[in-house]
């Protein structure tokens, strides 16, 4: 895809996400690697009014070279981009049923979102959940690297999900995929939920392609 296809789909799934009340007001924000570096949101910019021409340009090492100053989150983004090399883009959101979760004391924190329906188990995989940290503090970094080898997602601790994927939209409907089953993970909670089993899961990981 070229620079100018990857502003284009950056706009049109960041307002996409927005009307849809996936993330509100300036919060949230997507990157996407290209050839020559990154392309990033830029810091408190409404994912609903995007301005290609004004999206944050990032060179190999990350530095800002072009457009408007980027989000202060890059140091998560730029920790699923060191930690897996096929990962070419990154959502993060405030959806209102992950950051639910992600301010529970009791879920797992070694895999949030149970096995509750294939989709999860092919699209996001185990999520867990990352230690609070300020938002846009570099200390997160350390903390994604321990996880993102084995994990493409993962919950910020009280903040909200983080996804990265093999391509923009495969990372936006992995968000989304996150979103819809921590809905169902609360809506049932308390409930005698079915999991999938073992095999189950592992002839889903077996036969996805999709992460």
């Amino acid at each position: 895809m070229s620079e100018r296809a990857l502003r284009d789909a950056i706009v049109r799934w960041g307002k996409s996400l927005f009307e849809r009340g996936l993330t509100a007001g300036s919060s949230g924000n997507l990157s996407a690697r290209t050839e020559q570096g990154f392309i990033a949101t830029p810091t408190n910019s409404c994912l609903g009014f995007l301005d290609a021409d004004r999206l944050s340009i990032l060179d190999e090492e990350g530095k800002h070279v072009g457009g408007d100053p980027p989000t202060k989150e890059l140091p998560l983004h730029f920790a699923f981009y060191r930690n897996r090399p096929n990962a070419r883009a990154v959502v993060h959101l405030h959806s209102t049923y992950a950051t639910a979760l992600s301010c529970l004391a009791d879920v797992d924190p070694a895999d949030a979102v149970p096995p509750i329906t294939p989709y999860v188990v092919m699209r996001v995989g185990k999520v867990p959940v990352v230690a609070y940290t300020r938002p846009g503090s570099a200390e997160v970094a350390p903390l994604i690297d321990a996880v993102a080898p084995d994990h493409a997602a993962v919950l910020l601790q009280n903040h909200g999900p983080v996804v990265s994927a093999p391509s923009l939209e495969s990372a936006v409907f992995a968000m989304e995929e996150l979103e819809e089953t921590a809905k169902l993970v609360l809506l049932t909670r308390g409930m005698k939920v079915r999991l999938l089993d073992a095999g189950q899961i592992a002839d889903l990981e077996r036969n996805s392609k999709l992460r």
